[in-house]
């Protein structure tokens, strides 16, 4: 399934730590901030979607996850085979997540940035090669990103934004929410 990434799981879902392996063999989603479906919305956390398709294997790995870390506040199934796992963000990182939502992501600390990391494997037609990770070109505004984003918008951000330009959306807090039926919308459309 194609879903957007959002902010949530770019910027905040990696500082919980999750093995990425573990997120991809268990049918990972998608994070979100909020749950559009729940009467309850719990504070400075994350609502991370998953569609396993082996139930058995992703029973363990919650159960993993529950001993691995205490942050894990509660997990609950949706209809046709959607499981939230609701993790607690780390508070020694709220000021930065705030930062995050208001689109300072220049603005985050060292210790923050530091969690994700410098550089990925990047595989393209079987060849393996490394490159410097999204969220370090976002929080460093390297020139490629800058080139990039000069391009695509056919402007200089510098003239147009000022020295303070940052280079990612701005957090909209509707599309962190998860939408359970939108999802599930967006499978069918895409099975048909």
């Amino acid at each position: 399934m194609t879903v957007e990434k959002t902010i949530t799981s770019i910027f905040m879902i990696p500082t919980l730590k999750i093995p990425k392996e573990n997120l991809k063999e268990n049918g990972f989603i998608n994070g979100y901030v909020k749950d559009g479906r729940r009467d309850i919305q719990y504070e400075n956390s994350v609502y991370v979607l998953f569609k396993p398709e082996n139930l058995d294997k992703f029973r363990e790995f919650l159960d993993s996850e529950y001993e691995r870390t205490k942050v894990v506040i509660e997990d609950y199934d949706y209809e046709d085979g959607y499981v939230v796992v609701v993790y607690q963000l780390d508070d020694k990182y709220k000021k930065d997540f705030k930062l995050i939502r208001e689109g300072k992501y220049s603005k985050t600390s060292k210790s923050f940035q530091n969690e994700f990391p410098k550089l990925v494997k990047i595989v393209r037609e079987g060849d393996v090669k490394e490159a410097m990770s999204l969220q370090t070109r976002v929080f460093m505004r390297t020139d490629d990103l800058v080139e990039y984003w000069e391009e695509k918008l056919g402007v200089n951000l510098k003239i147009t934004l000022g020295e303070d330009y940052e280079l990612w959306d701005i957090f909209d807090e509707t599309k962190e929410t998860l939408e359970i039926d939108k999802i599930k919308e967006l499978c069918v459309t895409e099975k048909s």
